[in-house]
C-alpha cells in the first residue's frame, strides 16, 4: 500500500513537471525560427550600416550639388544682370548681329527683350553705388544730376523702356521723337550698320505711334509707380507724383535722373505753313509735356523732307515760343525744361547765331548740340580698305552716325557755348540764366564726354555706342570718366 501511494506520488509529480514544462518546450520549439531570424539580422547589420552610411553621404553629396545649382544661379543672375558684365559687349551684341542682319530688326528685337525681362525683374541693371559718391554729379534745370551722361532719342522711340535705360547708368534718357499723329516713317530697309567703323546711317523718317499712345504709356508708369508706393491707382495719385510729392523727377520718377520727351511734327503737314507746324509741336507738348522733365523739339532730323528749313531764326523763334507757353501751361506745380535739338550740318557763325537769338527770344532752357549727319565723313584711315558690303553701304541715304563726328561735334559745342553766352552778355536781364548744352555724335568714350564737358556741355549723349557696346556702354564710360580725372588730379 505505501508502495502504491509512492508510485502514484511520482506518477503524480512526474505530470506536474510535464505540464510546468510545457510552455518551454513549446517554445524551445518556435525558437529555431527565432534564433535564424536574429542569426540573418546579425548578418546584415554591417550592410544595413553601410546602406545607412551610402545615403547619408548621397544626402550630403545632394546637399552640395543643390547649394551648388543655387549658388551657380543666383552668380549668373547677378553677373547677367550687371551692365559691368562683358557678355553685354561680346557675347549679346554679335549674337544680335548675327541672328538679325536687318539693324532696324534688331533693334526692335532688343527693345521687346528688355521690355520682357524688366517685366519678370531681370532686367540689366548698373549694380553698385558709384554715382553715390557724387564725384560726377552735376546740376541741370536746378536739380542734382548723379552724372553728366545721357541717351539721345532712337533707341526708344514710342516710350516701351525708359525705366530700363534709366537703370543701365545714365542720368538722363531722351525717348522719341514723337509725333502728334501716327506715322510709319521711310520704306524699309532704312537702317545701315557699318561694323568696322563703328558708325550706323539711319533713314527712319521719325516713324511713330503718335503722341497720344504714348501718352497713354507715360501716364501708365506713372499711375503703377504711384500703386507702388501705395498712393492708389486713379488720377488723383497720379496728380501726387506729377506734382513732386513724391519726391522724385515727375518725368524719370527715379532722384537724380531725368526723362526728356523728343518731339516732331508729322511729316504731312506742309513745311511752310509755319502755323500748322506750330499747332503740331504744341499738340505734342499738351499731351506728354505732363509725363516729362524736359520737352525736346526736333527741327533737325535729316530724314524729313523740309524739317531743317525750320532751323531759320524767325521760323523757329515762333515754334519755339508756342512749345515755351504750351510747356508753361502745363497742369502740374514744376514745369518741364524746353530745349531744341539742332544739326550739326548748319554750322556757320550766321547759322549757329541765329539759332541762339531764338532760343533767347523764345525762353528756351538749352540747345542740343548734334544730331546724325547728311555728310559722310572721312571714315576711313589711310591705307584702310573698307569692306565690299560696307562700302556700298555709305552710298546709302540717310544719316550718319558714329565716332567720326566726335570732332565736329565738340567744335560745334565750342562754338554754341561762345554765341550762348554772348546772347546772354547781352541781355538786360542780367541774372538770366546760361543755357544748358546737352550734346550728342560720335561719344564713344570717358576721354571724349570730359572733353564735351570741359567746351561748356552740361552732358554727353551716347546713341551709336550702345548699338556696338551694349547696355554696359554708360557704365564703362563712367569708369573712364573716374580713371581720367584720377589720373588729372595726381599729375597735379
Amino acid at each position: 500500500m505505501t508502495t502504491s501511494l509512492a508510485c502514484m506520488r511520482r506518477g503524480l509529480q512526474g505530470r506536474a513537471s510535464s505540464s510546468f514544462l510545457q510552455p518551454w518546450k513549446s517554445t524551445q520549439r518556435y525558437n529555431p525560427y527565432l534564433t535564424q531570424s536574429i542569426r540573418h539580422a546579425t548578418r546584415l547589420a554591417p550592410e544595413i550600416a553601410a546602406a545607412d552610411t551610402r545615403s547619408a553621404v548621397t544626402r550630403i553629396k545632394n546637399f552640395f550639388f543643390g547649394t551648388s545649382i543655387v549658388l551657380g544661379l543666383a552668380f549668373g543672375y547677378l553677373y547677367v544682370t550687371d551692365t559691368r558684365s562683358g557678355v553685354h559687349r561680346w557675347v549679346v551684341v554679335p549674337v544680335l548681329r548675327y541672328v538679325y542682319p536687318d539693324a532696324e530688326d534688331a533693334h526692335h528685337s532688343g527693345t521687346r527683350f528688355l521690355k520682357a525681362m524688366h517685366s519678370f525683374g531681370i532686367h540689366p541693371r548698373e549694380r553698385g553705388d558709384e554715382d553715390s559718391k557724387g564725384d560726377l554729379a552735376i546740376e541741370v534745370f536746378g536739380q542734382r544730376l548723379l552724372n553728366p551722361l545721357g541717351i539721345s532719342a532712337g533707341l526708344d522711340k514710342n516710350g516701351e523702356i525708359p525705366s530700363v535705360l534709366l537703370e543701365i547708368g545714365p542720368a538722363i534718357v531722351e525717348i522719341g521723337g514723337v509725333t502728334p499723329l501716327p506715322q510709319e516713317g521711310n520704306p524699309k530697309p532704312r537702317v545701315f550698320r557699318i561694323p568696322s567703323q563703328n558708325a550706323l546711317i539711319n533713314r527712319y523718317g521719325l516713324n511713330s505711334e503718335g503722341a497720344e499712345r504714348v501718352a497713354m504709356r507715360l501716364r501708365q508708369r506713372v499711375r503703377e509707380y504711384a500703386y507702388h508706393l501705395g498712393l492708389g491707382i486713379g488720377e488723383d495719385a497720379e496728380k501726387v507724383v506729377l506734382d513732386g510729392r513724391a519726391g522724385v523727377p515727375p518725368g524719370s520718377l527715379v532722384p537724380g535722373k531725368l526723362l526728356a520727351v523728343q518731339i516732331a511734327k508729322n511729316k504731312n503737314t506742309p513745311d511752310n505753313d509755319i502755323d500748322a507746324v506750330r499747332r503740331d509741336y504744341v499738340s505734342c507738348v499738351e499731351k506728354l509735356a505732363k509725363y516729362a522733365d524736359i520737352i525736346v523739339v526736333n527741327v533737325s532730323s535729316p530724314n524729313t523732307p523740309g524739317l531743317r528749313e525750320l532751323q531759320k531764326s524767325e521760323p523757329l523763334q515762333h515754334i519755339l515760343t508756342g512749345v515755351v507757353a504750351a510747356a508753361k501751361s502745363v497742369d502740374r506745380r514744376t514745369k518741364p525744361a524746353v530745349m531744341v535739338k539742332v544739326s550739326p550740318d548748319e554750322d556757320s557763325d550766321d547759322e549757329v547765331m541765329g539759332i541762339a537769338e531764338a532760343v533767347w527770344k523764345a525762353g528756351v532752357d538749352g540747345v542740343i548740340v548734334g544730331n546724325t549727319t547728311k555728310k559722310r565723313p572721312d571714315a576711313i584711315p589711310q591705307g584702310y580698305t573698307l569692306p565690299g558690303t560696307e562700302a556700298s553701304v555709305l552710298n546709302e541715304m540717310g544719316g550718319f552716325s558714329g565716332p567720326h563726328l566726335f570732332d565736329r561735334t565738340l567744335a560745334l559745342v565750342t562754338k554754341y557755348r561762345r554765341t550762348l553766352d554772348q546772347g546772354l552778355a547781352s541781355r538786360e536781364k542780367r541774372d538770366a540764366a546760361q543755357k544748358v548744352i546737352f550734346c550728342t555724335g560720335g561719344v564713344a568714350t570717358g576721354s571724349q564726354a570730359l572733353q564735351l564737358l570741359n567746351a561748356g556741355a552740361s552732358v554727353a549723349m551716347v546713341y551709336t555706342a550702345m548699338v556696338y557696346g551694349g547696355v554696359g556702354t554708360i557704365s564703362r564710360i563712367k569708369n573712364e570718366m573716374r580713371q581720367e580725372l584720377l589720373r588729372t588730379q595726381a599729375a597735379k
